[in-house]
């Protein structure tokens, strides 16, 4: 079953055995990929001293000047070339795309190491095996009697294989030991209960649910993760990843260790571990891998395999940021810096469930909460602790609602005040009533656009003249995902007739630099790492309130609204595509159609 050399492109090369950094130099000489004086140089400083490190990490450290650009080549640019020179595929490692529990099986960790080979990929035919050694080929004759299928090898960086090697064969086998004692794991949990009460140490015996766990928190935080996912299914349970916006399968569990695993968690965040049959809600810190606080929401639902598990991540870093980060234009920045200088008022947030609305709040309360400022809040659920502000929990079960929390703070003495929503007429009123008794008053609505805003509040019972007396301005937004900086490319293809057609009747002046998604490692072959805000912000003006009456025509209110200054979400979206931030098709989805009659 062995595969001819030459079917595993090393027949460009005659060597074989282990790398070594003069040979590695000499060939880059020859190539004409460095100079001969950068040659030499490396050389020098190669020769004045031996070293462990694998010799393209090496190499990768002293920094080789690329001859035809003057670029500095780093050990992933070595890895790239050295592959392409073997005639193999060059592979950057992505966890994500990684069956662990398959993989694992094909040889041991001990194996892997000695022969510097990770298996990245299998099929019922095929092993693909991950190397930093393509000419050291011994081992692969073993493997494909051992596992029955063909080799076929791609390159990848030394330090990548070390450290997925490490990290693949501790989750799998953590896995199969949880499975393996999956009803020793069950009773162990019970016993952890108690154990909790008395602030005992855990028993050792636990440790296999304990790491698997922690690798779990430690691997969200390290994908940017917003939120993790664990999802029984009918015979396996699933966990998935939300980044940036879009859910990645991350790896398949036994329902046994499901189980252990969501116990465990709702052990740290003091929910009842026994109740499976109602939704509930925990909160827990930790730290990632850099020491920085973490906090997760949790919120556990049951379904028709079992209890499912959400777990949304805030970060401080990402929680709290000023108006340029979060992706406000200039325009807006200004106007939105006005909006926050009233010393009274109502001002919204609309936009869909996860469009960044708390994002931007909490950004926003955390520039107005000084020592000489009362910030109050009434949230449902709390979405992160911050120490500057005053916050309270809704606890409906305690006849404890937005309506009545808003009455208890203003007999708190605040002068700003956060609702979490505006869900209702009694909740509108309060939110009314306090800014009318000289409250600057924060709240978000689920609406479309900035206009929209007010005929919502009209639905829901407020009459036309207190939402003229009370609502300062109205801020829209949508997330959209923002091209990968590592590998995105200028895009010669995109027409500006199309972007024009997108915003028409707005007419777009200015650089026009659209760039397109490639896809690489960094951004798990998506394209996209990040997102940024799209702002839509309505100022309520004079001429706009007149328009305000019983029966609002919604045409009127958006005309007026951009005679006022405002841009609409799409028009917003368009200017990150010039840009080059962007590309309009993520722009297209996420923002509502441009049928505003500039007349």
């Amino acid at each position: 079953m062995t595969t001819p050399p030459t079917q595993r492109g090393l027949a460009t090369l005659s060597h074989r055995g282990l790398l070594d950094w003069q040979r590695l130099v000499a060939w880059l000489r020859d190539d004409g990929t460095i100079s001969i004086q950068e040659a030499e140089r490396l050389i020098a400083r190669c020769a004045q001293g031996e070293s462990e490190q694998h010799p393209i990490i090496r190499l990768g450290r002293l920094g080789p000047e690329r001859a035809a650009d003057h670029k500095v080549m780093d050990a992933e640019s070595l890895v790239a070339w050295l592959a392409q020179r073997a005639g193999l595929t060059y592979l950057r490692i992505d966890p994500l795309k990684v069956d662990v529990s398959k993989v694992a099986e094909a040889f041991t960790a001990d194996y892997a190491r000695r022969h510097k080979v990770l298996p990245v990929g299998m099929t019922s035919s095929e092993i693909v095996v991950a190397t930093c050694e393509p000419f050291a080929q011994d081992w692969i004759v073993e493997v494909e009697r051992q596992t029955r299928r063909q080799v076929r090898l791609v390159l990848c960086n030394p330090q990548d294989i070390a450290r997925y090697t490490t990290e693949f064969y501790a989750l799998a086998h953590s896995v199969r030991t949880a499975q393996k004692n999956g009803s020793q794991t069950r009773v162990s949990f019970e016993q952890l209960v108690e154990l909790g009460k008395s602030n005992k140490q855990l028993d050792a015996n636990d440790q296999s649910v304990v790491m698997v766990v922690d690798w779990l928190w430690q691997y969200a935080f390290d994908m940017r993760a917003s939120d993790i996912h664990l999802e029984p299914r009918r015979e396996q349970c699933v966990i998935r990843f939300r980044i940036d916006g879009v859910l990645h399968p991350v790896y398949q569990l036994p329902i046994s260790v499901m189980l252990a695993m969501t116990s465990r968690i709702k052990i740290l965040a003091r929910m009842d571990v026994i109740e499976r049959r109602r939704p509930q809600d925990g909160r827990i810190k930790t730290r990632d891998a850099k020491g920085n606080e973490i906090e997760m929401r949790l919120s556990t639902l049951p379904t028709a395999f079992g209890e499912k598990m959400v777990m949304r991540i805030f970060d401080p870093e990402n929680t709290v940021k000023d108006l340029s980060a979060l992706g406000f234009a200039p325009h807006d920045a200004a106007r939105w810096e006005n909006l926050l200088a009233r010393p009274h008022g109502i001002i919204l947030v609309t936009g869909p469930t996860g469009s960044g609305k708390t994002t931007t709040l909490y950004s926003t309360l955390k520039r107005v909460a000084t020592e000489e400022i009362n910030v109050s809040t009434v949230e449902d659920p709390i979405e992160m602790i911050e120490p500057s502000f005053n916050q309270t929990q809704v606890q409906p079960q305690l006849d404890f609602s937005f309506a009545q929390g808003v009455r208890a703070l203003m007999r708190q003495d605040p002068d700003v005040i956060m609702v979490g929503e505006i869900r209702d007429l009694e909740t509108a009123e309060m939110a009314v009533q306090a800014a009318l008794t000289g409250h600057l008053v924060f709240s978000t609505l689920h609406t479309n656009d900035a206009p929209s805003a007010m005929t919502r509040l009209i639905e829901l019972g407020i009459p036309p003249y207190l939402i003229n007396a009370t609502l300062l301005g109205v801020l829209a937004q949508r997330l959209v995902r923002t091209l990968c900086t590592n590998c995105s490319v200028p895009d010669p293809e995109a027409s500006r007739d199309q972007l024009a057609a997108a915003v028409k009747p707005w007419v777009l002046n200015g650089d026009y630099r659209p760039y397109k998604a490639v896809g690489c490692v960094e951004c798990r072959m998506s394209g996209f790492r990040g997102r940024l805000g799209l702002y839509e912000l309505m100022v309520v003006s004079d001429p706009l309130r007149e328009l305000v009456n019983e029966r609002p025509h919604i045409e009127s209110l958006r005309r007026q609204a951009v005679a006022d200054g405002m841009q609409p979400l799409r028009l917003a979206g368009a200017l990150h595509v010039a840009a080059g931030r962007t590309v309009l098709e993520e722009v297209l989805s996420a923002t509502p159609s441009l049928d505003i009659d500039r007349r």
